[in-house]
């Protein structure tokens, strides 16, 4: 499901209403922990939560007008989906995540390579998401993606 606005402000408007209050909350919570350096922003079409050009001005090297993309949150057909590319790139995080995860909610992680699926609104895990988003620096996220690039 595409998400429909061009501005934060529109994306976070048009969600469904079953899944407004847990979504927003989530936003909210996401950007509450955001370590300085990343913000919240168009990325892709999608909410995003990037480094901003003007603190990294080579953007996504794959698509450089793009800034470089750290974590995103959309409302998909069964589920809300949070993608953090710190999980993906760094095997340490992933695994402190895995760990954690069972602390902090019922349900079985329901998880690809970097997306997050929350199809029990209820159980979101919100406090573990905002420990996640504390964990890495947007300098931090910067090296990984930079020593990735170089492989």
């Amino acid at each position: 499901m595409k998400a429909v606005g061009n501005t934060v402000e529109e994306i976070l408007s048009h969600i469904p209403s079953a899944r407004i209050e847990a979504f927003n909350k989530l936003h909210q919570t996401i950007v509450d922990n955001l370590p300085e350096g990343f913000k919240p922003a168009i990325s892709y079409g999608g909410l995003g939560y990037v480094v901003p050009h003007e603190i990294y001005p080579a953007g996504y090297h794959c698509k450089p007008i793009e800034p470089l993309p750290f974590a995103g949150l959309a409302s998909q057909k069964n589920s809300i989906n949070f993608y953090h590319m710190g999980i993906y790139s760094d095997p340490d995080l992933l695994d402190w995540f895995v760990t954690e995860y069972p602390k902090h909610s019922k349900q079985k992680l329901d998880m690809g390579k970097s997306c997050i699926r929350f199809k029990k609104l209820e159980d979101i895990p919100y406090d573990l998401i905002g420990a996640l988003m504390r964990k890495m620096s947007a300098q931090q996220w910067i090296d990984l993606y930079e020593s990735k690039l170089k492989k």
